[in-house]
């Protein structure tokens, strides 16, 4: 990659809008507060309206790097390799992968002070407006702390109120779990049902799958701080409580495990979904704001000569990739009306790549293709991506490339770059899988006939998977694997099931165990002298 992920920060009253129109061109700008302070003297400044606070979800979504890269390069699903200079950052993917990062790595600052800018904004909602906006704000900045709990394991606090001067306190890993669950349970009542239109906003359901996932990972994040990678103790009062919400989500019939895989992902999701709860719209929403475009998802991974022309950058492990049978869906999968025009599949994509058939056209490199639609590197030899990458070193065709989200093919083939795609931060699947765990963990309430087994069977047997016979731990995740890669629960996931700091393909040796909580960026411990460096760094 040409232009590395830059931080641009803001005064604490500024908003985040990412407008992204090529592909070629892409330069995600995270814009958000370093500081939950409020910048006036005393008492809270003007609260943002809603939406801006909604676009807050922005830095999740407009870029590959930061918290995504934090969530999903440091696991077994996908790696930056270096190919020449391109994507060399200096080492930034490399670090995430090889688990070689440290308090002054620039993804883990930039994502520190984005989480922090959220708490900001979130905060002044949900501390000084009422009724439905108070909710919205609570669910909001609930799910911030989440995700600050789980990747720092400190999380700063402080009143909308409080003077300027004003040192934020900071929670501890336990004591945030404990505060997120209470504000979630607090917001509830004044949510509205999820009904489909209402899913890039603040509903019953997403707060019920969050607090599940609150539930599900409280013993992780109860753990204590010198021992962050366990083992864990899940009690059964937690699992109970994550089957209870689990149930509570699965009891409104406008959701239900869609019955082809590819309609939660394409640029239709918004219609063609039917368990998608929480996303990320692209374009303006009338009250979550104005959303981020997801043609990073594509551009990132794929080759030069693909359409969109692309940025040739990650790919993901052979060992995740042979994880899938070979006619699991989510593996790959022929689409209709957009294979046909586009040239590649969904999924995973290895071999000769594909573009538009083009009938008597002639050999060339790029976009063209051949008469049957196979594609050529810059030399003009066959685009055919290899199975295995280096970290280090690498062709143009090295490594599996991910299609996780196919844009919009009238776009594509009309020279445009933009898509509909919507990024699901909370899938019905997920809430379906975590009741499994949950049940399999030791859950003795609420499985209404329901057993581990027949939850993933149910969702393998739509995934055209052949059915296990059996489920462990160890099959859950791989599961959860091959359900959500590249959503953003891989880490969270790796860690719970105690697997995280284990060897990968590129990374042979197992990691220190203390690298399962990121640390606090060198410059916030300056700031603040509540925060304390975690564990080991």
């Amino acid at each position: 990659m040409k232009n590395l992920i830059k931080s641009y920060i803001l005064p604490a009253a500024a908003v985040s809008v990412l407008a992204i129109s090529s592909c070629s061109k892409l330069d995600p700008k995270l814009e958000a507060p370093n500081s939950i302070a409020p910048t006036q003297a005393s008492g809270a400044p003007t609260a943002p309206s809603i939406a801006a606070v909604y676009e807050q979800l922005n830095q999740l979504t407009g870029g590959q790097g930061n918290w995504f890269g934090l969530q999903e390069h440091s696991t077994d699903e996908i790696m930056g390799p270096t190919r020449g200079t391109d994507w060399d950052d200096f080492g930034t993917w490399r670090r995430l992968h090889l688990h070689t990062w440290g308090p002054d790595h620039n993804q883990i600052n930039d994502t520190w002070n984005g989480l922090n800018g959220a708490l900001f904004q979130t905060t002044l909602i949900a501390e000084t407006k009422t009724g439905l906006e108070k909710a919205e704000g609570q669910f909001l900045r609930a799910y911030f702390r989440f995700l600050t709990c789980d990747i720092f394991g400190q999380v700063q606090s402080r009143p909308a109120t409080a003077a300027a001067s004003a040192i934020p306190d900071v929670l501890t890993r336990s004591a945030a779990i404990d505060a997120i669950i209470a504000e979630l349970e607090a917001a509830v009542p004044a949510l509205p049902a999820y009904n489909g239109t209402n899913r890039a906003q603040a509903t019953k359901e997403a707060a019920w799958t969050l607090l599940a996932k609150a539930y599900l990972n409280k013993a992780v994040y109860k753990q204590a701080p010198t021992s962050p990678a366990g083992p864990y103790t899940f009690a059964a009062a937690d699992m109970n409580k994550v089957i209870e919400y689990a149930n509570l989500v699965a009891a409104n019939t406008s959701l239900a495990i869609d019955s082809y895989y590819w309609d939660n992902f394409k640029w239709d999701n918004g219609t063609a979904s039917s368990e998608n709860i929480f996303v990320r719209k692209p374009g303006g929403d009338a009250r979550a704001g104005n959303g981020a475009n997801l043609v990073w998802q594509t551009c990132q991974s794929w080759h030069y000569n693909q359409r969109p022309s692309s940025w040739n950058g990650f790919v993901t492990l052979a060992q995740f990739y042979d994880s899938f049978e070979g006619n699991d869906v989510r593996k790959s999968d022929t689409l209709a009306g957009y294979t046909n025009l586009v040239g590649p599949t969904a999924g995973l994509l290895v071999g000769q790549a594909r573009g538009p058939v083009k009938p008597g056209s002639p050999k060339e490199p790029g976009n063209v293709g051949d008469p049957i639609g196979n594609l050529f590197d810059r030399s003009g030899n066959p685009l055919v991506f290899t199975r295995n990458a280096s970290i280090f070193f690498n062709g143009e065709a090295s490594g599996i490339r991910v299609n996780k989200f196919p844009l919009n093919p009238s776009e594509i083939n009309g020279g445009g770059w933009g898509s509909a795609n919507e990024f699901p931060f909370f899938r019905f699947s997920d809430v379906r899988l975590m009741k499994a765990e949950a049940l399999l963990r030791g859950g003795t309430t609420g499985a209404n006939g329901e057993t581990p087994l027949s939850i993933v069977n149910d969702l393998r047997s739509k995934r055209r998977a052949t059915a296990l016979g059996s489920v462990t731990l160890t099959a859950l995740l791989a599961e959860r694997g091959r359900e959500l890669y590249l959503e953003g629960h891989r880490r969270t996931d790796m860690i719970r099931f105690g697997v995280f700091n284990a060897p990968v393909e590129e990374r042979p040796n197992a990691s220190d165990a203390y690298k399962v909580v990121y640390p606090i960026p060198t410059i916030s411990l300056s700031s603040n002298p509540n925060l304390k460096q975690n564990f080991g760094y």
